[in-house]
């Protein structure tokens, strides 16, 4: 831990003398995404993700990356004996701390912030299934050439309820779970 925080202040010290770095730029993806907890009996679903990302780096080896992305997520959901698509899109926001770790590769971690755009759920009897906000804490690695094109593994679990409804045979103790595999470009815009 005390390795950890003198690398964080030396990053932050060191802004003066090494400048600042700014890109942006897309990133998409796949999602396999599912439930978990509660007592929902449900399959992995998959689905994607599209949009942009903004990188403040305050040293060669710190950033802050936060990101806004139209996710498809939600599960196969055993519903009167068949599973049936549940799928729910979400303008995500996460904001991830990223420290590259060695030959170009790096490791982030994150709190997201989802709100539900949408929802597709085949029960006629659910007037709204998932909630509107969605809370979730994230971790990944991946890897960015120089040229700021780069690929990425992220797990986001989720920490507060998908649904808020009652009265069902599905009980909403269940949270958001996905994997997600992106591809992005980083294009610089402030290089020091």
């Amino acid at each position: 831990m005390k390795k950890l925080l003198f690398v964080v202040t030396m990053c932050l010290v060191g802004t003066y003398s090494f400048g600042q770095t700014f890109s942006f730029g897309p990133k998409a993806g796949i999602n396999v995404s599912n439930y978990s907890g509660g007592d929902i009996n449900s399959d992995a679903k998959v689905g994607y993700h599209l949009g942009g990302m903004l990188n403040f780096g305050f040293c060669k080896i710190f950033c802050i990356q936060p990101e806004v992305l139209f996710s498809t997520q939600g599960a196969k959901v055993e519903n009167a004996g068949s599973k049936k698509d549940f799928k729910i899109n979400y303008l995500n926001i996460p904001i991830m701390v990223k420290f590259r770790i060695a030959n170009r590769f790096y490791i982030e971690a994150g709190p997201q912030t989802g709100f539900r755009l949408s929802e597709n759920i085949p029960d006629q009897t659910i007037n709204s299934f998932a909630t509107k906000l969605d809370l979730s804490a994230g971790a990944g690695l991946g890897y960015q050439s120089d040229a700021g094109i780069g690929v990425g593994l992220r797990y986001l679990a989720g920490l507060s309820k998908v649904g808020d409804f009652s009265g069902m045979e599905i009980s909403p103790d269940f949270k958001n779970s996905v994997v997600q595999a992106s591809v992005f470009w980083m294009i610089p815009i402030i290089k020091k």
